[in-house]
């Protein structure tokens, strides 16, 4: 997959898929690309991994990521 700009791949984009296309689509983006939106989406939360260590003494794996990805999808 070739770098995800987040702006070509608004929330919009996303929310209309179903929970295993979503799960399908979120496979393909790097880690990196699930850590920006969820930096997007969630400015408050705890997703870069020196922030994850610190607080939760490990780094947020990718599947992890996804899960969180797609709860917070749900749940708009």
């Amino acid at each position: 997959m070739k770098q995800l700009n987040i702006k070509q791949h608004p929330i919009h984009f996303i929310q209309s898929k179903n929970e295993v296309e979503l799960n399908d689509e979120l496979k393909t983006w790097k880690r990196s690309d699930i850590i920006s939106w969820l930096k997007w989406n969630d400015r408050n939360g705890v997703y870069e991994d020196k922030a994850s260590i610190r607080e939760f003494g490990s780094k947020m794996k990718k599947k992890e990521g996804i899960e969180i990805m797609i709860r917070q999808i749900i749940e708009c």
